[in-house]
């Protein structure tokens, strides 16, 4: 009763109470009326099938498998409707006994192979119980051995003492044999709660000499798996796992900074989180048993709280060394993508026009004299031929930045790509004021690729673009109301972008949940130094339907 009102969110105190209760009932069968009788009799046997359960249960007091499940409803129902079918053909009064109200007909041989199947399955449930305990204390660490050891003791002895004496009663035994089976029997099951005291307390003693040793290592050097070995020693469980929590990348890391991912439901494993003042600082993954004493877990992550934190700051540093050398390595790939990029347009484009041209001026000089009319129409077609490749150089010189973006500012710049864009596009908010050169650049280029990708894959009606200062920081907003579903990692344009918005301290965030559409964020530090008043911007709308694609985007870069 006192674990149940401790902790009523567990199983375990119920059961017990049940146990009791039930034992208590069946204390009528020494009465001589009928009905009180048979309800004594007819529930003699649960009890055990309690004990069953809270065998197969402990410590957590719920059945963890469907396998555990069926063991403990097979024992339910072999003590209650199994001995329920065998009452039916007895006669209680045959052996001096008070009536059976619930006889239906005296089969005393019916009766005796009813009770030797109902026998048999007993008997065959309890050899499955001890399987199961056994191969689970193999398994279980040293602090839950310290608690299962009794219990599984104790329980196994009055089942086993319980199966005798049915074998006895079935068999036809002297009385006196019964008897001190009998005794023994209840003997055995009155021990039963303090086997559950003890090794309760035996986890709980345990527990305390591992924290005070915990707390004396927490001391110890600076080796890296110093804290998750003398963790994993004070909760006993040497497979003990750490994840620290990176709260701008909202996910798990480990210590070396690699991503972690967290166990699911039936993995065996147990996550137990360690907070600091309210914000998430790591997760412990360890074996279920110490969770069904919170105090230890919650005790352990109290002590190592601080050591966690400063093990997180250093897991984080790792991470985030990782990824600066990831991306660098990304930086160095899409610039030398861009330059055989740029190398491929010139050869296909501007310089096979060149070469023409140059054929073209070497015929016109020869024929200059002889034919002056076939000259001035071969320099006329040169000169066509030379308007046509600078055209050529300046598209390809506005894909790598745009020269309205340089001369007008980023205002003028997303207007105008919005007007070249064939889904309607929204310039909600932009910044009227001159920003710092790579700022500018950063947040177009964001925006383009954005862009980009509503074009091609978000099957999206209109798309909405904010760009506005908040505190020293720009906040870049690109939202469309398309199929949504993107992932961030699949296509270098928005990788490319993270590494571009990364290089000036920033960060760019993505949400897009299926049939949601998309959202694309980033948040640039701009400092109001260097923030001077832009030229007048062209006169337009921000709103368009043009028919073209946006050419505009990260050097290197495709949709991501």
């Amino acid at each position: 009763m006192l674990a149940w009102l401790r902790r009523p969110e567990n199983r375990f105190g119920a059961l017990m109470v049940a146990l009791g209760f039930s034992y208590c009932i069946s204390g009528l069968i020494v009465t001589t009326e009928s009905w009180p009788f048979i309800a004594g009799l007819h529930l003699i046997a649960l009890p055990y099938a309690i004990l069953f359960h809270i065998l197969l249960a402990f410590p957590s007091g719920r059945l963890a498998t469907r396998a555990n499940r069926a063991l403990a409803a097979a024992a339910y129902l072999t003590a209650t409707v199994g001995w329920w079918a065998c009452m039916l053909v007895q006669d209680t009064t045959r052996l001096g006994l008070p009536a059976n109200p619930l006889l239906v007909a005296d089969e005393p041989d019916l009766f005796s192979t009813l009770a030797k199947v109902r026998l048999g399955i007993v008997a065959a449930l309890i050899v499955l119980l001890g399987l199961v305990l056994a191969r689970r204390w193999h398994r279980s660490t040293r602090s839950r051995r310290r608690a299962l050891t009794p219990v599984y003791l104790t329980g196994g002895l009055v089942l086993a003492l319980y199966g005798a004496w049915a074998v006895l009663g079935v068999a036809g035994v002297s009385a006196d044999a019964q008897e001190t089976l009998e005794r023994a029997r209840v003997i055995a099951l009155a021990t039963v709660p303090f086997a559950f005291l003890a090794g309760l307390l035996r986890s709980r003693v345990a527990g305390a000499a591992a924290l005070t040793e915990l707390v004396a290592r927490l001391g110890d050097g600076r080796r890296r798996g110093a804290l998750r070995d003398a963790l994993a020693d004070a909760l006993g469980d040497p497979a003990l796992e750490l994840a620290y929590w990176l709260p701008e990348r909202e996910r798990w890391i480990d210590a070396a900074g690699a991503p972690f991912a967290l166990p699911g439901p039936g993995s065996g494993r147990t996550c137990t989180p360690v907070e600091r003042e309210g914000r998430p600082v790591a997760m412990l993954v360890h074996d279920p048993s110490p969770a069904a004493d919170g105090e230890l877990v919650g005790a352990v992550g109290a002590a190592a709280g601080l050591a966690l934190e400063n093990e997180r700051l250093d897991a984080e540093l790792r991470a985030n060394l990782t990824e600066l050398r990831a991306s660098r390595a990304r930086i160095v790939e899409s610039a030398d993508a861009a330059r055989r990029g740029i190398e491929r347009d010139l050869h296909d484009g501007a310089q096979q026009q060149l070469v023409a041209l140059a054929l073209a001026l070497r015929t016109a000089r020869s024929r200059v004299e002889q034919d002056p009319t076939a000259a001035a129409e071969l320099l006329d077609a040169a000169e066509a031929d030379l308007e046509a490749a600078l055209r050529e150089l300046r598209e390809l010189a506005r894909g790598i930045h745009p020269a309205v973006l340089s001369d007008r500012g980023l205002a003028s710049a997303l207007e105008a790509l919005a007007r070249r864009t064939p889904v309607p596009v929204e310039i909600a908010a932009a910044p009227a004021e001159r920003l710092p050169e790579p700022i500018e650049a950063a947040a177009y280029f964001v925006v383009a690729e954005a862009i980009t990708n509503v074009v091609r894959y978000a099957q999206a009606t209109s798309a909405r673009v904010e760009v506005a200062r908040d505190g020293e920081h720009l906040v870049v907003r690109v939202a469309d109301d398309g199929i949504g579903g993107a992932d961030p990692g699949n296509g270098s344009g928005l990788r490319g972008l993270a590494d571009r918005v990364a290089a000036l301290d920033g960060r760019l965030d993505l949400q897009s949940a299926p049939g949601r559409g998309t959202t694309v964020r980033a948040l640039i530090p701009c400092p109001a130094r260097g923030v001077h008043p832009a030229p007048p911007a062209e006169t337009g709308t921000g709103v368009a339907r043009p028919e073209v694609e946006p050419s505009s985007r990260a050097p290197g870069s495709r949709a991501g």
